[in-house]
């Protein structure tokens, strides 16, 4: 299951209830709570490792929720055969997007020589839209991307302030829609640098990509992903 970070506190308190006070330990992106009733939720951040300080020590609890608090950075590219949405997140801000669409071809029923026919024709059909989409993946996530941290970095100058490294580096990649054509998108040369933070490789279900569905798509750019034991599956 997924939960939205600005609710997961919410969460652990409602685990709590529902299954005691649990014991919380904290290794790397895992959190661990482990009630008195048996019931186990690992709780795993989006981020990579929490940083070892002594409150992860002492309060692993607060530790993961500081953490997940932090804005960061989050490319996400959703993609269909027929469509596909690119855009980067600053906390649930939507900070660059663009919307693209395309026309692949419905699978048909006829056999033979026509069947073989329209499976290429299909395929063609896919391989340009794949195309289209790394276009504006590169054009958005790499080239737009690289003129909004410019421009950051003047408005800090201009003010006196300090950015911090989640705001002006990518962190993470999210995909929804068709697992091959995120994969052919993210195969570009170009976006070598981010097919690596799409960890672990989960596709989100999402709609048309439209710049709506884009939007919506905000919460799960920061969720945290846990999973229950049964015991802990029955509250």
């Amino acid at each position: 299951m997924q939960v939205p970070r600005q609710r997961l506190g919410r969460w652990i308190d409602n685990f709590s209830v529902h299954h005691g006070a649990p014991q919380a330990t904290l290794d790397g992106d895992e959190l661990t709570l482990t009630s008195p009733d048996g019931a186990v939720a690992v709780i795993r951040t989006p981020y990579g490792p929490v940083v070892p300080t002594e409150v992860a020590v002492t309060d692993p609890v607060t530790a993961v929720l500081d953490h997940m608090a932090v804005d960061r950075m989050v490319a996400v590219v959703l993609a269909r055969k027929g469509g596909h949405a690119v855009g980067v997140f600053h906390g649930e801000r939507l900070m660059l997007s663009k919307v693209g669409g395309s026309y692949v071809q419905g699978r048909t029923k006829a056999g033979g020589w026509s069947q073989q026919r329209y499976a290429r024709r299909r395929e063609n059909q896919a391989t340009q839209a794949a195309a289209r989409a790394s276009e504006d993946a590169v054009r958005v996530l790499v080239e737009q991307f690289a003129e909004l941290v410019d421009q950051l970095r003047e408005e800090a100058a201009e003010t006196g302030t300090e950015l911090a490294t989640t705001d002006t580096t990518v962190v993470a990649l999210r995909c929804g829609g068709d697992r091959e054509m995120c994969e052919r998108i993210l195969a570009d040369p170009r976006l070598a640098d981010l097919a690596p933070l799409w960890q672990p490789p989960v596709i989100h279900q999402v709609g048309d990509p439209r710049l709506r569905v884009l939007q919506d798509f905000a919460d799960q750019t920061n969720a945290v992903r846990i999973g229950l034991n049964d015991q802990a599956r029955l509250r």
